[in-house]
């Protein structure tokens, strides 16, 4: 009854969160000691997506098991894995999709791994902004349908997408992406059968396993909380696979990487292999239909590059100028008449 209470929970606070946005004055009240008079985006794009700040609580003290005799996990099922130094871990999609951020700590380095459902985007970042070790959390508010997160020391605001401060004295910085990937639990498990996977601390606090967005990247659009415009040229939820390079964007749908196996583009080599349930199809993670998993690798070096494989109406909001591989050729996105 638990599980079915925390699902529950979910869906009604994203129904009733509608088009409401709330403003400095109404922040302040709640007790944000942000800056708001340092904001890089309208204040009124950003939305409350239901929950109150910390509403989804971010793991701060996560723990592990040795993903050789850890239980509960199915083979199929995402997780984010994070190599750094020779220590592998892996983040279950099927925990983040209820706490949405890990505060860890890999081979001396802090880093936080992200998962926003509504956008698919799985992204780790480095904590550390100058002689600073951030710690994150949820803001309950929501840019783009993306998550905005805020950092504890300053209470500036990010985006979760771009890695950008967006409001507060952080606002106009970034975060260091790290380069991570959603592959399988099994996957996981063959490739690094001494590394770590990231366990609730708390099993019956959450409904884990369970995906409170049923059907959600089979519906015709997201949901109504988004107030942008959607692209006319390819389907607002297919799968984009977006590469970061500094400040250059490469993007490939993910069905044109599916079909073609192997694709090389801007010096960039793709890979899709199968065996990844999604994390947004059915109510159990574990039993979603095929995605796959992606690798990203540069073309000369062979080595790990940045990227997520996110929606395409995410896409042209964060980035409505960068050009799309499809199994057509590339496409400028352009919003729907």
């Amino acid at each position: 009854m638990r599980h079915l209470v925390g699902a529950t929970i979910v869906m009604v606070s994203l129904a009733i969160a509608g088009s409401a946005f709330a403003s400095p004055e109404v922040w302040k009240r709640q007790g944000w000691k942000t800056d708001f008079d340092k904001a890089l985006v309208p204040l009124e794009e950003i939305v409350s997506g239901g929950p109150p700040r910390d509403g989804i609580p971010s793991i701060d003290d996560p723990r592990f098991e040795p993903a050789s005799s850890v239980s509960g996990f199915a083979d199929r099922e995402p997780v984010i894995m994070l190599d750094v130094d020779g220590v592998a871990r892996a983040y279950p999609l099927s925990v983040l999709t209820w706490h949405e951020i890990v505060n860890d700590v890999i081979a001396d380095r802090p880093v936080a791994v992200t998962y926003c459902p509504l956008c698919n985007a799985s992204i780790v970042f480095d904590r550390r902004h100058g002689e600073r070790v951030l710690a994150f959390g949820t803001t309950g508010l929501l840019r783009n349908s993306d998550l905005v997160m805020y950092d504890r020391q300053t209470e500036s605001w990010w985006q979760q997408f771009t890695g950008e401060g967006i409001v507060g004295t952080l606002a106009g910085t970034e975060l260091t992406m790290i380069p991570s990937r959603v592959v399988s639990f099994a996957a996981f498990k063959a490739m690094h059968p001494e590394g770590e996977v990231l366990v609730p601390g708390d099993p019956g606090a959450r409904p884990y396993g369970r995906n409170p967005y049923a059907e959600y990247d089979t519906r015709a659009g997201p949901f109504e909380l988004f107030k942008g415009d959607l692209p006319e040229e390819v389907d607002p939820m297919v799968r984009v696979v977006v590469v970061r390079r500094g400040d250059d964007i490469t993007a490939v749908t993910l069905p044109h990487l599916r079909s073609a196996g192997k694709i090389e583009v801007d010096g960039i080599r793709l890979a899709w292999r199968e065996g990844v349930a999604s994390a947004l199809d059915t109510g159990e993670i574990a039993k979603g239909r095929e995605v796959g998993s992606v690798a990203v690798t540069d073309a000369v070096s062979g080595e790990p590059l940045v990227h997520d494989v996110t929606f395409a109406f995410v896409v042209y909001a964060f980035h409505p100028d960068v050009a799309v591989l499809t199994e057509e050729g590339p496409v400028r996105l352009t919003a729907r008449r």
